[in-house]
């Protein structure tokens, strides 16, 4: 998934945009004093501008959007996507909750509008680093289950948290393990469409 995403917490709406007075406040009949046909019929064309020119909106930093996508690698293969997830992928803006590359294709985009796009490592899970592969001696090792190339390790950081981590190499004594994102020095193709804006 291109994101990294807080589950379980509702979503404030965000801070509208000042709009014209008219425009932006709630009819209540019940309260309004007895007016004019023609007053009501302006008021209510205001109020249908107004939500054409929301409807219309460009995607901007600090807006909360939705997002439907598709991740392939350049030989077509699908890495992720959001129907594998049962849902849209949601984030802010600017948040810095996504990949580079991807939130910057988003802007400026709007509601209902598709794009493909291409990003370069750099743009991505940046570029392999040599660094993060390390050893482990094999006694440190699960003992229910005999290591193999590929196999995926949760590994505990000092932090507290965990990583998953690809053993790259075996040998009686130890195995290597590669500490980099699974997506680093890949390009990556993302078919993407705005759902919602908020």
């Amino acid at each position: 998934m291109p994101a990294k995403k807080t589950e379980g917490k509702p979503m404030n709406k965000p801070a509208e945009k000042p709009m014209n007075k008219s425009a932006d406040k709630p009819v209540n009949k019940a309260a309004e004093k007895p007016t004019e046909k023609n007053n009501a019929s302006t008021s209510k064309a205001g109020s249908n501008a107004t939500n054409n020119a929301v409807s219309n909106a460009a995607v901007k930093i600090g807006d909360k959007v939705k997002i439907e996508y598709t991740g392939r690698f350049d030989d077509g293969t699908v890495f992720d996507a959001s129907e594998k997830h049962g849902q849209c992928l949601e984030f802010e803006i600017g948040a810095k909750q996504i990949i580079p590359g991807f939130e910057n294709a988003i802007i400026g985009m709007k509601k209902g509008e598709e794009k493909n796009i291409k990003l370069q490592p750099s743009e991505a899970y940046g570029d392999v680093n040599p660094q993060l592969f390390k050893k482990i001696e094999r006694e440190h090792l699960p003992k229910d289950q005999e290591p193999q190339v590929d196999m995926i390790l949760a590994i505990n950081l000092p932090n507290g948290m965990q990583v998953p981590a690809a053993i790259t190499e075996i040998t009686p004594k130890d195995v290597t393990i590669n500490l980099n994102h699974p997506l680093a020095g890949k390009t990556l193709n993302f078919k993407i469409k705005v759902v919602e804006i908020n």
